[in-house]
């Protein structure tokens, strides 16, 4: 079987293909621009995209949407974190939590999958924002975000390290499990 990742960071997909690849589903990529709608869910977003992709190409193909939740500013950035990371950048919302005590956050991330049908899968990782940026690897938050149990930030981690925790890893393994079921 071989399916699409709809997305233009190719990280993302090396990483889905280390779920995949156990089951002899073949991922491979595909960058196209769809729209991102302005939303309250990172489901409503995704689903969006899954159903507008529908439209021009054909199945079975999946995308994701990620955001990052930070308690002290409502869970903003939320389902405007990559646009937040685009405008104001990690220096931005370190600014936004100067002062603040509590650092608490989350990662969330919803895989979609299409086949015909609407399938949605989410992970979850939680945390804290540190004071400053550390690390070199990752991408987008990942310098500011320590997940719990850790004193290292995403981007201070190897990518398999990562990968073994992230909100994503746990959404493409939930739908790697799913699929693992429904490919018999």
């Amino acid at each position: 079987m071989r399916l699409t990742f709809v997305t233009s960071n190719p990280g993302k997909v090396e990483e889905a293909r280390k779920y995949f690849k156990p089951l002899g589903v073949e991922v491979h990529q595909l960058h196209i621009e769809y729209p991102e709608i302005q939303a309250d869910t990172l489901e409503e977003v995704a689903e969006y995209g899954l159903e507008w992709l529908a439209e021009r190409f054909e199945g079975p193909f999946f995308l994701d949407d990620s955001g990052l939740f930070i308690e002290a500013l409502n869970g903003f950035p939320g389902v405007y974190s990559a646009y937040v990371y685009k405008t104001l950048g990690i220096g931005g919302i370190l600014k936004l939590l100067k002062g603040e005590a509590n650092r608490r956050a989350h990662f969330r991330s919803v895989v979609a999958y299409w086949d015909g049908e609407v399938h949605l899968f989410t992970g979850k990782v939680e945390g804290m924002i540190t004071e400053e940026p550390r690390g070199a690897g990752g991408f987008g938050f990942d310098p500011v975000f320590m997940p719990d149990g850790f004193d290292r930030t995403f981007a201070e981690m190897t990518t398999e390290e990562k990968n073994r925790i992230s909100h994503r890893g746990r959404a493409l393994k939930a739908f790697a499990e799913w699929l693992k079921e429904n490919l018999k």
